[in-house]
């Protein structure tokens, strides 16, 4: 670890590369006079992968399948967004500092060893299960769009998103900056032709409101919105390292959010409408559209599920290198996320039938294991108030904290144990009280924070040296950092 002066490191913005340049490297720090960006770009970052079919379903869930009325749903989905965005927005403000990625400054609350359990857990839920997710419903709106086959339309979805993807940081960077708009415009558009013909305050099968309906809507919208989480500082790592913290957290804040919530409303508003089939969404949703309207949706939802999943994979591969796992390669990197997309094309195919099923049961599975994390790595942050990190995170550093692992496990335990509700299992607490729904997110969340707190104290984790407030470069974070 060395400290670059003030003043000149403060300040140092990079000279400009073309987008189309590949990004080598895997997850070292990035060094200060590679920074470049502004926090406010961070609003289109998590704006445009939102902007897909997935969020829309998340609100037709809330009518359809959790049986609540349009206003108690939206109340829900307000709610269970809220939470995951002002996570994003936090964890976001962590990256700058010292140029991480998200899942390696997790080594601080797990250890080099330890960091292993969530960092798989995120590439298998990123690189892979959110990858097939969002590529299946790409590929049924491409589908639908053209008459091609789903096979052929999932194909040519996952080629382009992979190529993003692969090319890196800046590429996705520029590609969600572009398609906010084009999606923007497209899904204004598409949400107030639904909001024309939707009814909002007709019956609705199960009464309109049931806590269990509140809390398994709430579950599925955090899920979401916090799917994002365990990337946020993967888009904010190279800003350059006096970046306001302040506007990274708004801008990344607010554009999950916004983003969410509008879609979330159109998907609410369209299960509303009469005749809507939860076996066949897509066509559902753009059954009452002119055609003119309905075409422009179907492409945007094809080009949105590309946007999210450019993130995903690129992300994916980033969790999988925090793991500690070396490949000697200058672009291993890109090599992960190329390997991603292929596994993950073999999983979405897979996944084609059934989808609506898989996707819901997918939603709750994420915040399982995402709200006991936060609970950690919230924890952390604050036990380590005023304290460097540079020496704690390089891999050759050999730091442990089994605090981490032992909340996490213990927490998703507990939580699952007693309140999962889930086809594949339900917990004893809800077998015997099912009207609560879901609230393994929330028990999660708070049993890890409060066992982590105990541990940490208890095993007297190692803290870093006093932090200074001048910029550090961190050495030896990528186990291949010797590979050029």
């Amino acid at each position: 670890m060395t400290n670059a002066p003030a003043t000149d490191a403060l300040h140092a913005t990079a000279p400009r590369s073309s987008a189309a340049t590949i990004e080598s490297g895997g997850i070292e720090a990035i060094p200060l006079d590679r920074r470049h960006g502004s926090p406010w770009q961070l609003l289109a970052t998590w704006t445009a992968p939102n902007l897909e079919f997935a969020t829309i379903f998340v609100g037709v869930l809330a009518i359809a399948i959790f049986k609540l009325d349009f206003w108690n749903a939206m109340i829900a989905l307000a709610f269970g967004t809220a939470l995951g965005a002002l996570t994003q927005g936090i964890l976001s403000t962590w990256g700058p500092r010292e140029g991480l990625a998200q899942m390696v400054i997790g080594r601080t609350a797990f250890g080099s060893r330890g960091n292993i359990l969530p960092s798989a857990l995120n590439t298998v839920m990123a690189g892979l299960g959110w990858f097939a997710v969002n590529s299946v419903s790409g590929a049924f709106a491409l589908a639908t769009l053209t008459g091609m086959s789903t096979v052929l339309a999932l194909l040519i979805v996952v080629v382009i998103e992979v190529a993003v993807a692969f090319i890196g940081h800046d590429l996705v960077q520029v590609f969600e900056r572009y398609a906010s708009y084009v999606l923007g415009a497209i899904f204004l558009v598409a949400t107030i032709t639904i909001f024309l013909h939707a009814n909002l305050a007709g019956p609705v099968k199960g009464g309109g409101f049931s806590f269990a309906g509140f809390t398994l809507t709430a579950a599925a919208a955090f899920g979401y919105a916090a799917g994002w989480n365990p990337y946020a500082s993967d888009y904010s790592r190279y800003l350059p390292a006096n970046t306001s913290a302040k506007a990274i957290g708004w801008a990344a804040g607010l554009g999950n959010f916004i983003s969410c919530i509008v879609l979330m409303a159109a998907g609410a508003a369209a299960a509303t409408i009469a005749g809507f089939n939860l076996d066949d969404p897509t066509t559902s949703f753009t059954a009452t559209m002119p055609t003119v309207i309905r075409d422009l949706t179907l492409l945007a939802i094809a080009i949105g599920a590309i946007a999210a999943n450019a993130l995903n994979i690129y992300s994916g591969a980033m969790s999988f290198l925090a793991a500690g796992i070396k490949i000697p390669f200058r672009l291993r990197r890109a090599i992960v996320a190329l390997g991603f997309g292929v596994l993950g094309f073999f999983i979405a195919w897979a996944a084609l039938a059934d989808a609506g099923t898989k996707y819901e049961n997918f939603l709750l599975v994420i915040a399982y294991w995402i709200a006991p994390w936060l609970g950690i790595v919230l924890t952390d942050r604050l036990l380590r108030r005023g304290t460097e990190i540079a020496s704690i995170v390089p891999d050759h550093a050999k730091y442990r904290n089994p605090a981490g692992a032992i909340s996490l496990v213990v927490a998703g335990i507990v939580s699952i144990g007693l309140f999962s509700n889930q086809v594949f299992y339900t917990g004893l607490v809800v077998q015997a009280a099912p009207q609560i729904g879901d609230l393994t997110p929330l028990v999660g969340f708070v049993v890890a924070g409060v066992l982590y707190w105990v541990l940490f104290r208890a095993f007297r984790v190692r803290l870093g040296a006093p932090f200074s407030g001048a910029p550090t470069v961190v050495v030896g974070v990528d186990a291949a950092d010797d590979v050029a």
